[in-house]
């Protein structure tokens, strides 16, 4: 069942499951997750997605993404996620949801319904190589420079969010005065 993901409607209540592959082929609306981790210095990980990978290969992106096992909550599998990817134990919070729709660059959709979690920890990544091509910690303020020269080195999804995540975080308040 780990290869199958869970397909929701617009209020992310579950209607069924289907093949990962199958769910991006057909741009079907499926529950997601992105993880954003910051250091005590207020740098976000970014990951390069390892080369290899069905879609966003070599691409960089937010710390972890993924989709929840059917039987787990969005919560629960970026935890896992973020410990699979990253080799990264640190508590998650919630910070919101959005919808996304995006034709990448081999046909395949994205249509998914992305729960965003952030957390903050100084470990040092210990990265899956069958996940993760590498990563980097950059300050917000380079990142939004960086998007906008290079924005095709960057995942679809990451550059949807990233300016939304970003204003969220920093009314979060004392705990995020370094991301700012």
């Amino acid at each position: 069942m780990s290869d199958k993901v869970v397909l929701v409607n617009e209020d992310d209540v579950q209607i069924g499951l289907m093949p990962k592959l199958e769910a991006h082929q057909k741009g079907v609306l499926h529950r997601a997750f992105s993880v954003f981790i910051f250091n005590s210095k207020g740098e976000m990980l970014l990951q390069q997605r390892a080369f290899g990978k069905y879609h966003s290969e070599g691409l960089w992106s937010n710390t972890c993404c993924s989709h929840p096992l059917p039987e787990e909550t969005s919560h629960h599998g970026a935890v896992r996620r973020l410990d699979e990817e990253m080799g990264i134990q640190t508590d998650l919070q919630f910070l919101y949801t959005f919808q996304y729709k995006v034709v990448l660059e081999n046909g395949l959709t994205e249509n998914e319904l992305d729960h965003v979690f952030w957390g903050i920890s100084d470990a040092v990544p210990n990265i899956n190589p069958a996940e993760v091509g590498g990563y980097r910690y950059m300050k917000m303020a380079d990142i939004k420079t960086d998007l906008a020269n290079n924005p095709s080195d960057y995942t679809e999804w990451f550059k949807i969010c990233f300016n939304d995540v970003a204003g969220r975080l920093s009314a979060v308040g004392d705990r995020l005065s370094g991301i700012r």
